[in-house]
């Protein structure tokens, strides 16, 4: 229970990245940011939860573990696939995110290290 008292006093803070102009992506969650690609997006509110469900991820794991097993997933991935985008779309955090970015409430309700069913 403490642990859920934890996440709701974390505040994110979203910031436009011209950086990000450059690279494919909308929006990256590295902890307590939420890098976005278009001011517009700011409004965005399945890239915004999308990516507060990744910073929820990052706490679950003390950030620095979460960018360890990332990485290793996605390597896993791309060494059995051969394919960069699809080794990204089957780590379990992505897939976690990308299947509930939609339900606005799902951080009211998922469990703790939830992303395990997508493993």
């Amino acid at each position: 229970m403490l642990v859920k008292k934890l996440f709701i006093f974390v505040t994110m803070i979203i910031v436009c990245q011209k950086p990000l102009k450059k690279l494919k992506i909308n929006g990256i969650a590295l902890f307590p940011f939420i890098f976005i690609r278009k001011p517009e997006d700011k409004e965005n509110n399945v890239l915004i939860n999308h990516e507060k469900i990744h910073l929820r991820q990052q706490l679950e794991m003390l950030i620095v573990f979460f960018y360890i097993f990332y990485v290793i997933e996605y390597y896993y991935w791309f060494f059995k696939l051969k394919d960069g985008y699809l080794a990204y779309r089957r780590i379990s955090f992505e897939r976690e995110a990308y299947t509930n970015e939609n339900n606005l409430n799902y951080l009211k309700k998922r469990k703790f290290w939830n992303f395990r069913k997508y493993l």
